[in-house]
């Protein structure tokens, strides 16, 4: 189990770009952190994370939940991202955000066939760690090609984790570097 000590959303919502929209409505980016201890922080090298992915599971489900409630609109993209306490080791945040936690937090959102893309870093509280996103169902709609900046202000304490899971209604306003469109790639799942 991995204990939550708080939990942190981020609300970033863009209604127009260098003075240009389109006919999609503002985008809307959310992300939700837990700040977890780290069980494994301070131990040195140690073989088996199993605990840690296992327990990733309900975070991911929460967050998730957390997502969409601040959302409040159909998720289109999705990311997910770790910040690993300076007593830990990076390894920490990738044994948290397995399939594990990626599966959970897609159920939460209402699923989404494409892979998740993420990052992780080793941080001090306050570090920010930019999130990336790209469509839920098709990795290659560029137009969703986006990041979302997290930073808890007292979180990771050294033995901690922040694990964030992170969601868009939208691709980026004005996007226009060709690609397969958001459509296409939703037909062609409806063809499969």
């Amino acid at each position: 189990m991995l204990e939550i000590r708080k939990t942190f959303v981020v609300v970033d919502e863009q209604r127009h770009s260098l003075g240009h929209t389109d006919q999609g409505g503002p985008l809307r980016k959310v992300a939700a952190a837990a700040v977890v201890e780290n069980p494994f922080a301070g131990r040195g090298y140690v073989e088996d994370l199993a605990p840690i992915t296992d327990a990733s599971a309900a975070i991911g489900a929460e967050l998730g939940d957390l997502c969409v409630r601040a959302l409040g609109a159909p998720v289109e993209s999705y990311g997910k991202a770790g910040i690993v306490g300076v007593a830990g080791d990076k390894e920490h945040a990738h044994a948290a955000l397995t399939s594990v936690f990626g599966n959970e937090f897609r159920r939460a959102i209402g699923g989404g066939t494409a892979w998740i893309s993420s990052t992780k870093k080793v941080g001090a509280a306050g570090t920010s760690i930019d999130v990336p996103l790209a469509f839920k169902d098709e990795v290659w709609v560029r137009s969703h090609y986006d990041t979302i900046t997290v930073s808890v202000p007292d979180a990771p304490l050294p033995r901690e984790l922040v694990l964030i899971a992170a969601v868009a209604n939208r691709g980026r306003i004005g996007a226009r570097v060709g690609g397969m469109t958001r459509d296409q790639a939703i037909d062609r799942q409806r063809s499969v």
